[in-house]
């Protein structure tokens, strides 16, 4: 690292980063692996993981959203000046070209005479990556109004998360398809058979915004136990304010269509995520450095998000575990299933770093 990389690193994000990262790709590995006999309330450990799994997105994406913005307001230049302008517009591209070459529907590249219906479909699904890409434009736009209107960060930033938040139950009543081409319309909602579509999941995202402003405009902030105790008092209070809106809904008799979309969830995993983050940063105040491994998790985000998927569903150009072994190991084999992945994983992060360093003590 830089000396200025180690001046403005914020311990705790970087455990949040490598925990998210790892927490996903053991998540996806499970959900390959493991007999759909155990995938039922009848095992405490799964339901367990089942609520683990259903948290790591909101973390993954919330850090994200933490991190650029932290970046951004690093720089202190008017925005059509600032680096980081430029670097997430490429980022976003980058992103968005990755997301649908995992989906990509042949082989051929070219040839699209053989691509069923189904196949195609899945190829304009959108994934995480799309979902981070798109986002990182929003974030840009976003800190665009902020300086052209000389408005607070929190203010434009928490606005947005609240608008995506209760706009999406309209977005799910809508039908996009009857409206804009299919490519278009699984941004919106889940009924393409998006997994990430912007709503509601783009509220994580900017609401890491919020966070990545404070922490860029307080340096030093984060080493205080104060730091760590209202975040986790937000935290906890987000999950009171999305008890106290299940029961208002359930007394009105409020119909759900999408269960993904209702305020409620948003509210509580965002909730949830707050109290992580203080739990986190609370620990990392003791810590005046973590192991390097950690910090290259981290940073690799991509790279391991990448790999670990071409194993475990494939491409169009690899087989994946899924055709092979999909839904036929007990509890433990899958356990140490997850085990090797991440061992694989952390394997790749350390060696691709390595060979860095020999290349460049080559090249000096």
């Amino acid at each position: 690292m830089t000396s200025s990389e180690k001046k403005h690193r914020i311990i705790f994000i970087d455990l949040m980063r490598a925990f998210a990262v790892m927490q996903m790709v053991q998540g996806h590995t499970i959900n390959v692996v493991l007999e759909k006999y155990y995938r039922t309330s009848d095992f405490p450990v799964y339901m367990i993981w089942h609520f683990m799994r259903g948290i790591t997105a909101p973390i993954f994406l919330f850090t994200a959203g933490v991190v650029f913005t932290y970046l951004f307001r690093l720089v202190d230049k008017p925005f059509l000046k600032n680096p980081r302008v430029f670097k997430g517009i490429k980022r976003a591209f980058l992103l968005l070209i990755i997301g649908y070459l995992l989906r990509y529907p042949t082989w051929t590249v070219f040839d699209f005479r053989f691509v069923t219906e189904e196949s195609l479909k899945a190829f304009y699904t959108v994934d995480v990556l799309q979902l981070i890409g798109i986002g990182l434009l929003v974030l840009l736009l976003i800190l665009f109004i902020s300086e052209k209107f000389k408005l607070s960060d929190y203010l434009t930033f928490g606005l947005s998360t609240i608008s995506i938040i209760f706009i999406t139950p309209l977005i799910y009543k809508i039908n996009w398809t009857g409206i804009l081409p299919l490519p278009l319309a699984g941004y919106l909602n889940t009924n393409t058979g998006s997994l990430f579509p912007l709503f509601p999941w783009l509220a994580f995202l900017v609401a890491g915004g919020i966070l990545g402003s404070f922490l860029a405009r307080n340096p030093g902030a984060f080493k205080s136990n104060i730091f760590s105790l209202v975040l986790g008092i937000s935290g906890f209070g987000l999950v009171l304010i999305s008890m106290l809106f299940d029961l208002f809904t359930h007394d009105l008799g409020y119909h759900v269509i999408e269960p993904s979309s209702t305020p409620n969830l948003v509210i509580f995993r965002l909730g949830i995520v707050l109290v992580l983050n203080s739990l986190v940063s609370f620990i990392a105040l003791k810590a005046e450095t973590i192991p390097r491994f950690i910090i290259l998790v981290g940073r690799n985000t991509l790279l391991i998000y990448v790999v670990h998927l071409l194993i475990l569903y494939g491409s169009a150009w690899n087989p994946g575990i899924s055709g092979f072994w999909g839904s036929e190991l007990d509890g433990w084999q899958s356990f140490g299933a997850a085990l090797i992945m991440l061992t694989l994983m952390t394997l790749l992060v350390l060696i691709i770093h390595l060979f860095k360093i020999r290349n460049k003590q080559l090249v000096t």
